[in-house]
């Protein structure tokens, strides 16, 4: 995610604090990562450099002094690039689950028992997702959807493996 993209965004409906950025971010996208303090405002700088916001305003406070930004007309023409722009889907074509999986085999350990404990793993995380999922309101539901299939996509890979590590492990072994 583009953290300077999304707090752009979230400046389109009006001037705000580098805190309230950062408690909108956390509510609406922070869920599972939320912001740290320190990056907000070195986001906020660096935007500030580029003339993609604005100080709107400084007030002054029992501590440091807060500022107010503003997005440009220039962060909404990037915002709306952003926006525009689809991501590249990421094919994951060397993971470190196949690198695990080919180690094992090189090292003759049991690929198989590797396999298994990752199996176990995503089933976990599958479980607590699912849980998330039932209990949460719609933004969580298609969080937990997003994460559910990658996972899905990642059990049929495992499947597809497993019961093709003896060809595998032909090809990779030195003779």
């Amino acid at each position: 995610m583009s953290i300077g993209h999304t707090l752009l965004g979230l400046l389109e409906s009006g001037p705000r604090h580098g805190y309230d950025l950062k408690r909108t971010f956390d509510e609406t996208f922070g869920h599972d990562k939320p912001l740290h303090y320190g990056q907000v405002y070195s986001t906020m700088s660096r935007l500030l450099k580029n003339g993609l916001v604005e100080v709107d305003g400084i007030e002054a406070g029992g501590g440091p002094e807060r500022k107010r930004y503003a997005i440009t007309e220039a962060g909404v023409t990037d915002v709306q690039r952003w926006l525009a722009t689809p991501e590249k889907p990421e094919p994951y074509l060397q993971s470190t689950l196949y690198t695990k999986v080919v180690l094992a085999l090189l090292t003759r350990r049991d690929a198989t028992e590797l396999l298994d404990a990752q199996r176990s793993e995503h089933l976990r995380l599958m479980r607590i997702l699912t849980d998330r999922k039932r209990k949460g309101d719609l933004a969580d539901q298609l969080i937990c959807d997003h994460a559910l299939f990658h996972l899905e996509a990642d059990l049929r890979w495992l499947e597809l493996t497993a019961a093709r590590l003896d060809k595998l492990a032909a090809e990779v072994r030195p003779s």
